[in-house]
């Protein structure tokens, strides 16, 4: 409105509020008037106080991307900090990470589709978030997709936008994003809060569908049980049989100056002439191998330490404490604790290292933010999950559900004897799991469920956190029998209703609850 001079627009309502004009125009005039009060000041006051928030909603309307995906995007590669400008270890720019590498063009794409200059797109977040949404919606018109599409079909876009040459691993980047949108999620950048609330988004796969599902783990570390199998591009390490060749002594800490995904796609690039054994994510401490723990990885830059050591890849960036969660910690460091037992590698400081440790290391990794206190404490038995419970649909006295909630042992991914399902409903019919909280405070839950194309794609999973309830959506088409993430939520104490299964969703599919587990 910086253009309106209010004084004309005063004149005009003064001029029709005289004649016998209809009061059509008055009513335009009225409002045109109530917009104008907004005062070029006011308005780069407030523009000034939510750049960040600004900047998703303008490129989301300029170009037809839904803005909660837009943020998503971002929120899951760099949590809205754009590192001054400074490149991830895959050489992606900026808060909605445009890569530009030897096999990935993106960053030089951005500035094809939005005239802006390469540089300006790597250092200024509006321009990067412009640049971000311009790929997205060019991507989308590659697909065919409809402007005004449903978020759910943007699934293969958001695929296509990970850069990854692995169905399997575009699908890991496409379902972490997803995830987010059916969480929610607030970040902070800048003394600026921005958030997505959480939303029943129907992730429609498409081909991707058909790709392996690496949080279901259905390919298993062939070293670390606990580990999903992801092979690293064979000209990234070195074939080797430690510990005949070298002995192991060492365990070598990093972090991966970009995303979980990223980071997978990254070390199967054949141009990247790097790679880890073991990379893990922030947010619910997931692990995937890459490098077989006999093999030597490129991760030290030293080619004595590489003999020597395993490397660990810790999904985030040093400079931002909030990717080091402590599932992340506990997951780390119960792998640590594992090698350390395997390989005969003594706990302490000496061998247990950080990148930045490594003779000769040109890299600052872990960094500041990582606590070494609180890991070694983890790594040694000082401090592992305190307190954890198990809830099944079966267990006495513990579940509840009224008769709508049918009984299936039809899965054999099922948790136990059997599990319960339902058809989903625009009514509260909510299937509740009970369990009695040792002391108020911060607890993990998670929930287990048999996965088949017939159940739901948004099943609504409510959490009676102790501010009030908080609604998590899980597509139950995938990534079943096993346990799954719904985040950490603060509990109050006392034997309670504190995780339900509801009906009411706008997904397709029968809802299913199985077991839940509740861990501190």
């Amino acid at each position: 409105m910086s253009i309106i001079d209010i004084s004309h627009v005063k004149s005009y309502v003064a001029v029709m509020r005289a004649s016998r004009i209809p009061r059509l125009p008055l009513l335009i005039a009225s409002a045109f008037t109530a917009l104008a009060l907004v005062t070029p000041a006011a308005h780069a006051t407030r523009t000034a106080e939510t750049p960040l928030t600004d900047a998703f909603a303008q490129a989301a309307e300029t170009y037809q991307v839904p803005r909660d995906l837009l943020v998503a995007v971002s929120y899951s590669e760099t949590r809205f900090d754009g590192h001054a400008g400074e490149p991830s270890a895959s050489g992606g720019y900026g808060v909605m990470h445009l890569v530009s590498n030897p096999t990935a063009k993106v960053l030089e794409k951005a500035a094809d589709l939005t005239g802006l200059s390469k540089r300006t797109l790597r250092h200024d977040t509006a321009a990067n978030i412009r640049g971000g949404a311009a790929v997205l919606r060019a991507y989308a018109d590659e697909l065919g997709l409809d402007k005004g599409a449903a978020i759910g079909k943007w699934y293969p876009v958001v695929a296509k936008y990970s850069n990854a040459a692995d169905p399997s691993v575009a699908r890991l980047y496409a379902d972490t994003v997803y995830d987010m949108l059916n969480k929610g999620l607030a970040g902070d950048a800048g003394g600026e809060r921005v958030t997505v609330p959480a939303q029943p988004a129907e992730a429609e796969r498409g081909s991707y569908a058909e790709a392996q599902d690496l949080t279901a783990m259905a390919a298993l570390s062939p070293d670390y049980p606990p580990a999903a199998w992801v092979a690293a591009n064979s000209g990234n390490y070195t074939a080797s049989s430690r510990e005949t060749s070298y002995n192991i002594d060492k365990v070598i800490v990093h972090v991966t100056q970009g995303s979980y995904a990223g980071t997978i796609s990254w070390f199967q690039n054949p141009s990247a002439n790097v790679s880890a054994h073991y990379v893990i994510r922030s947010s619910d401490g997931a692990v995937t191998q890459m490098v077989r723990d006999k093999d030597v990885a490129w991760h030290a830059g030293n080619w004595n330490y590489n003999t020597r050591s395993i490397g660990i890849e810790h999904e985030g960036w040093v400079d931002q404490a909030s990717w080091f969660t402590d599932a992340m910690y506990r997951s780390s460091a119960a792998l640590t604790a594992y090698l350390c037992n395997k390989y005969g590698i003594a706990k302490t400081r000496a061998n247990i290292i950080g990148h930045n440790e490594v003779p000769g290391a040109t890299h600052t990794d872990p960094g500041r933010h990582w606590d070494w206190n609180k890991y070694m404490q983890y790594v040694t038995g000082g401090g592992g999950t305190t307190w954890s419970t198990i809830v099944d649909n079966g267990t006495g006295g513990r579940f509840t559900a009224s008769a709508n909630w049918g009984t299936s042992t039809y899965s054999a991914q099922r948790y136990g004897a059997d599990y319960r399902f339902a058809e989903p409903v625009a009514s509260s019919d909510v299937a509740w799991y009970k369990a009695n909280i040792p002391s108020a405070g911060t607890y993990k839950v998670e929930v287990w469920y048999p996965a088949l194309a017939g159940y739901n794609s948004s099943a609504p999973y409510i959490v009676a956190a102790s501010g009030g309830n908080q609604t998590v959506y899980v597509d139950q088409r995938s990534g079943g029998g096993g346990w799954h993430s719904l985040g950490t939520f603060s509990l109050n104490a006392g034997d309670q209703d504190v995780v339900g299964v509801s009906r009411w969703t706008g997904g397709t599919g029968l809802v299913v609850a199985d077991a839940v587990r509740i861990s501190r």
